[in-house]
């Protein structure tokens, strides 16, 4: 067993300067790469690496100060990061600049940067890159510190890879299920019937796929979903399993495969659709300024990262729509990823659901319960908790086994 002795410093999730940054331009393409470490805990920083045309370094450095406010609100031992590559992952060359990206990048993802999947970067192939590269898996840095990092590596890959219902791998569905378990319990707190309450969420990929399918499968009524393509929408509730079944790899629904009852609307729609729960869970600042007042979802729960802009935010507060934050919402493949690697959850998937449901219920109801009595932001009190968390005077002995 290796000891890690810990210690938490200080984190002030709403600091502006981060820990580091690091601008990459690979030699091949031109396309620009990033790496945002927000802060280190252990010496050690947690966070996704995403592929998109137009990623920036500011949307990067945004990313990683939402990782640095999930790990503090789940108390997780580590810090927080995002790396980001500014170029298509469609393109038949994306895998190479992915690799070449890692590589650059390799002095901190041997040593200090977790990173797992994201936007336009799915785990296996992220697995394939580190595979490549010697380092086996993208949670390296945590697992080369275990007393027998052989051990700890098995156990992260039994876990990804544990089947559970519906034919899907726990790696690829704990994030949208920890959504879901947001938006059920947000659902009880307002005392909600599970089978009365509506849900529109924009996007079906990983994210939005997983907790559309566990929300339909807790008997509420997902009503509308959107994709690249355009929304879908049926009032009487959209049939997710069917619907997920027509995916192709990128997350888009065939349209000529879809049931001739559901309404087939512009993408933008889904953001006016009327619900009791609205989730984006596609893109960042997915709601603006410019469009926040379409927004007719009752509460809005964030599954993409940074999906609501200040401003916008500021809106829907003084509308009485409250918005439960990303870093609590979409956090549990974050907080999910680390209790492996700690052997806090076996690797039975049942284990690792009951842990993640508690603890989003626990979480939840704190942030709904003070915004229903005194309109605290959720995003505050939020805040608040992490920083309680990560308290200066804060100091843990950690053990990978």
């Amino acid at each position: 067993m290796t000891t890690m002795a810990t210690r938490v410093d200080a984190v002030d999730t709403r600091r502006d300067e981060p820990f580091l940054r690091l601008t990459w331009t690979d030699p091949m393409t031109g396309a620009h790469g990033y790496l945002v470490v927000h802060t280190l805990v252990g010496d050690l920083a947690t966070g996704g690496t995403r592929m998109r045309a137009g990623c920036t370094m500011s949307e990067v450095e945004d990313l990683a100060r939402g990782m640095a406010a999930k790990t503090a609100v789940f108390d997780l031992p580590v810090g927080g990061a995002k790396g980001g590559i500014d170029f298509d992952p469609k393109d038949p060359r994306a895998v190479d600049v992915l690799q070449r990206f890692c590589q650059a990048m390799r002095p901190w993802l041997n040593a200090h940067w977790v990173t797992a999947e994201d936007l336009g970067v799915p785990q296996h192939l992220l697995d394939e890159v580190f595979e490549r590269l010697g380092l086996h898996q993208s949670f390296h840095a945590a697992i080369n510190r275990a007393a027998d990092p052989a051990i700890t590596l098995e156990r992260v890959r039994t876990s990804l890879n544990a089947p559970v219902y519906g034919g899907f791998l726990l790696g690829d569905v704990i994030g949208g299920y920890g959504v879901a378990q947001a938006c059920i319990a947000t659902a009880n707190a307002y005392r909600w019937a599970p089978v009365e309450t509506t849900v529109a969420i924009q996007g079906i990929g990983t994210m939005g796929g997983g907790a559309a399918w566990y929300l339909h499968e807790a008997g509420m009524r997902v009503t509308a979903v959107a994709d690249a393509a355009g929304t879908l929408y049926c009032a009487d509730g959209l049939d997710i399993p069917a619907l997920l079944d027509l995916r192709d790899e990128y997350g888009e629904i065939d349209r000529s495969r879809v049931p001739s009852h559901v309404e087939q609307l512009p993408r933008d729609a889904v953001i006016g659709i009327p619900a009791d729960i609205f989730v984006p869970a596609a893109i960042s600042y997915a709601i603006t300024a410019e469009n926040v007042g379409r927004v007719a979802g009752r509460v809005v729960i964030e599954a993409a990262n940074s999906a609501t802009t200040p401003d916008a935010e500021a809106v829907l507060t003084g509308r009485g729509i409250p918005v439960i934050p990303d870093f609590v919402a979409n956090a549990g493949a974050v907080a999910w990823a680390w209790w492996v690697l700690l052997g806090w959850v076996g690797t039975d998937p049942d284990d690792s659901f009951q842990r993640l449901r508690t603890e989003m219920l626990t979480k939840i109801t704190l942030l709904v319960e003070r915004w229903a009595l005194d309109r605290v932001p959720p995003r505050q009190t939020a805040r608040e908790l992490g920083a309680t968390n990560h308290a200066p005077s804060a100091s843990r002995t950690i053990t990978i086994p």
